[in-house]
């Protein structure tokens, strides 16, 4: 699973750190997940699910498609080429902040500590 983690990360572009924010969690906490010396909780698993839409079977089990398509998404590019140019940019604008604000909405949302092994680590 730890590769599959690595391989979505990569194809989403991000990087340890800026995929670690997404989570809540420091670069160095996200690193000893990736390299297998922490797991990976079910809660992160839902977390990358959720945000990036991805398949938990294929996290999880390498089985399926990395991403799930969205039942959205045509209809949301079939609407989005029918708009002006300036309109299209104006659209992205908005939605970008729109993921700024759901990324903040998780930063608050997200928990200080992780006590998966017992242990009280700071994260």
């Amino acid at each position: 699973m730890l590769q599959r983690l690595k391989q979505v990360r990569k194809a989403l572009g991000y990087t340890q750190t800026e995929f670690a924010k997404f989570l809540g969690i420091t670069q160095t906490s996200y690193s000893m997940i990736e390299n297998g010396i922490r797991p990976l909780s079910d809660k992160y698993v839902r977390i990358i699910c959720i945000t990036f839409n991805v398949s938990e079977q294929y996290l999880v089990s390498g089985q399926g498609e990395m991403f799930v398509s969205s039942p959205h998404k045509k209809e949301l590019l079939d609407l989005f080429s029918q708009l002006l140019p300036d309109t299209q940019d104006y659209l992205l604008i908005m939605a970008k902040e729109l993921l700024k604000m759901q990324q903040k909405i998780f930063e608050c949302t997200s928990p200080l500590e992780d006590n998966t092994d017992g242990k009280n680590h700071k994260i």
